[in-house]
């Protein structure tokens, strides 16, 4: 990364980190579309058993890696001050977190996996098919965890096409495993659904140790002396990345899990009403892979420009970003009113689930204009190092607001299930405002600051 001076060079900028991040992760989210994809076509059951799955573990997953995403705007901003001798104690002290949050994820699993799902319910097939799922993925789980702080900090020094360049080789793996795995293929057991899990298990396996050899051999990695020097355990430096990463894994946590939540609700329908709204929520979680991916970018530019002390670049990258995913998010709310149909048909051929997918997908159109303001926004404040705002905005609008109204529209109006994505469409509405208003109190606050501190 470098400093800019126009507007042309910002954009080039911006899009030099964006198109990276932005390919990594809607391959990533690929990895579960074709997880969801695959069970779908080897059976209704196993599609409801896979989403089940998912509503457990993506919450859990989200939120703790959320906190070494807290990472990224450490590393932007020694690097943005110049102060490149401390961005590898910080990674490897959260690498040792990593491992001690990954452990404990297996332990607490082991023993609270099948009391959660016995309260739930299930057809004993979709209950089978959930249980050996995750029972599957915890093989890697620790690798992932680890993966997630060096992919923090390759990203938070600029270098998303090495991170881009790693979930591309992952990707095909992911997928052809999955399909020797789901199916029986050239001699492997057929699993159904829980060969999707183990095959994104040997996917987290795989990037790991892709990474790690990147870091190793890379000469700036060697220059900063990362993964080299294997120092004690530092609280410090454990609480600075809990202090930024904490905040930032609970406000992603709280938007995933409750989801999640709604997907659990969802186990008082019928099997076809759960493989319907995963198969929807799978394909909006995917399009909002290009917000995230806005800001994750905008995190790490913002997060430069202020460790450099250079506040009004980091507000013109905060207004391009946002706008650029307005504009983006429109295209696929509109590419979703258009072929809601041919959506629905990838994911099964049961005529009556897809027939309440396409249904459900109209509703995501209106996840993708909210999502096109709050999720810029998180990026930005995440760059300044406000992460609480963002947690405190994220429980109030998706818990207090969205969960509750969408439970009453559901329990107590004709809308039925449909009713609880309109609880949440309206808490992240709301929650998008809210964002928007706190990132102009924080640029005032800096200009302020900025103004008062100039020289007469």
């Amino acid at each position: 990364m470098k400093q800019t001076s126009t507007m042309k060079q910002k954009a080039f900028q911006l899009m030099h980190i964006l198109i990276p991040i932005l390919v990594t992760q809607v391959a990533m989210q690929l990895m579960t579309f074709f997880d969801t994809v695959m069970s779908g076509n080897y059976s209704k059951e196993d599609l409801a058993g896979v989403a089940i799955a998912s509503s457990i573990w993506v919450p859990i997953y989200t939120g703790l890696a959320g906190i070494f995403v807290g990472v990224t705007p450490i590393v932007a901003q020694h690097l943005g001050a110049g102060r490149k001798h401390e961005i590898a104690p910080s990674v490897t002290q959260a690498t040792y977190l990593s491992v001690l949050f990954g452990g404990a994820v297996i332990g607490i699993g082991a023993f609270a996996l099948n009391p959660i799902l016995a309260v739930m319910n299930l057809e004993p097939t979709v209950h089978r098919v959930a249980h050996d799922y995750l029972a599957a993925l915890a093989i890697g789980i620790v690798p992932l965890f680890i993966y997630q702080v060096l992919r923090a900090c390759i990203d938070g020094l600029g270098q998303t096409r090495i991170t881009m360049f790693i979930t591309l080789i992952s990707f095909p793996v992911n997928v052809a495993l999955n399909y020797l795995f789901i199916f029986g293929k050239l001699g492997m057991p057929e699993l159904g659904g829980a060969g999707a899990g183990l095959a994104t298990a040997i996917t987290y396996i795989v990037i790991t140790i892709v990474a790690i050899v990147f870091v190793r051999s890379n000469e700036q990695m060697r220059q900063l002396g990362m993964l080299r020097s294997w120092k004690k355990i530092s609280f410090k430096r454990w609480g600075e990345v809990l202090r930024i990463g904490g905040p930032i894994g609970l406000s992603i946590f709280f938007e995933v899990s409750v989801f999640a939540a709604v997907t659990l609700f969802m186990s008082d329908y019928d099997t076809v009403t759960i493989a319907a709204h995963q198969a929807a929520l799978n394909f909006a979680s995917l399009l909002y892979m290009l917000p995230l991916s806005i800001a994750m970018s905008l995190t790490i530019l913002v997060g430069y420009e202020v460790g450099a002390k250079r506040f009004e670049d980091a507000r013109v990258y905060a207004r391009f970003g946002v706008i650029s995913a307005i504009a983006i998010s429109a295209l696929c709310a509109i590419f979703l009113f258009v072929f809601n149909t041919e959506v629905a048909r990838l994911y099964t051929p049961d005529p009556t689930v897809r027939t309440m997918t396409e249904t459900f997908l109209v509703f995501a159109i209106f996840f993708q204009l909210s999502d096109a303001v709050a999720a810029p926004v998180q990026g930005v404040l995440r760059g300044y190092k406000d992460v609480n705002a963002v947690f405190i905005i994220a429980f109030a609008s998706y818990w207090i607001i969205g969960l509750p109204l969408g439970y009453a529209l559901a329990k107590w109006t004709e809308w039925g299930a449909y009713g609880y994505w309109i609880g949440l469409i309206s808490g992240l509405a709301i929650g998008a405002v809210a964002l928007f208003i706190r990132l102009a109190i924080i640029e005032r606050r800096v200009k302020l600051e900025t103004a008062e501190g100039s020289p007469a």
